[in-house]
């Protein structure tokens, strides 16, 4: 059974994404979650050496200011480095729903990451507070928006209810340019997915290695085999070829080479056909947001 029969397509990989504000992201980028201080700072720049441009943090992994000093490290160490070609993303937290929570907590965000002049992207984490509050939190994020000191704003773990609630608000004015999900091949979600690009709004999968539970599977080492790549490139390819930007997370060198490269193959439509169940729906992170009701 092919992709297309499944009712899923495929698109061209490239190494950004436009999003609809026409700001550039890129398609690969490094997540920090359960990451110190000091680990992020130095796997940061460790990254940036590599080739990554692009990193997601959050107020609730309470190492905005590892991932901030290490861009901030490699900028001044780096000739002709520009600030402008990193990618930085931080997210509101749940206990800071609220238009003033969320205006305290991001100038707090602005402050530790005030080297970097601005937050390229701002998060809302998940929905999970109420309708007065998820909205009051976007009126907020849209005045740091109209600032300057935030370039583009999206939400976390948003089901399609969440986000018809924030598209139908009468007081919107900045559209959300991302829905950041978990997203892998067992989990694939494919209304929600359908609804956010049907909106114009990118999807972004966190965890897409499954932390780690789906490397050993069968048909991921045999294609792994086959591609010569490891199971973990693998895994972001196919990402990558269902239009998800991809937030992998790993705090060692070898690892952060080999996720970042994943440009130079293609798995066909076959192969991704047998790495898609579109009848599973594996959450591995912990938590399931998308399903939230209040």
């Amino acid at each position: 059974m092919s992709l297309a029969s499944k009712g899923i397509k495929m698109a061209e990989v490239s190494k950004f994404k436009r999003l609809s504000n026409h700001v550039s992201i890129p398609s690969i980028g490094l997540g920090v979650y359960q990451v110190d201080n000091k680990t992020a700072e130095r796997v940061v720049y460790q990254a940036l050496k590599v080739g990554y441009r692009h990193f997601d943090s959050a107020q609730l992994y309470r190492n905005e200011a590892g991932v901030s000093n290490g861009i901030e490290k490699w900028l001044d160490d780096v000739p002709n480095s520009k600030r402008q070609d990193v990618f930085y993303t931080t997210k509101i937290a749940d206990v800071s729903h609220g238009y003033e929570k969320t205006k305290k907590s991001l100038e707090k965000s602005l402050k530790t990451a005030a080297g970097l002049d601005y937050i390229d992207l701002v998060l809302v984490h998940s929905p999970q507070s109420n309708t007065e509050k998820r909205l009051s939190t976007w009126k907020a994020l849209q005045e740091f928006v109209e600032s300057g000191r935030v370039k583009s704003i999206g939400v976390s773990n948003y089901g399609v209810r969440h986000l018809k609630e924030l598209l139908e608000w009468e007081g919107l004015k900045t559209r959300p340019v991302i829905n950041q999900v978990e997203i892998n091949p067992w989990l694939l979600r494919k209304d929600l997915v359908d609804f956010c690009h049907h909106n114009d709004i990118q999807v972004e999968a966190y965890s897409p290695l499954t932390r780690g539970r789906k490397l050993g599977d069968a048909t991921v080492k045999r294609l792994a085999e086959k591609y010569k790549k490891d199971p973990g490139q693998i895994l972001l390819r196919w990402s990558l070829q269902l239009q998800f930007i991809v937030i992998p997370k790993t705090v060692h060198q070898d690892r952060l080479i080999s996720n970042f490269d994943v440009y130079d193959f293609e798995i066909t439509d076959d192969d991704m056909a047998l790495l898609t169940h579109p009848d599973d729906y594996g959450v591995i992170a912990g938590w399931d947001p998308v399903k939230y009701q209040g």
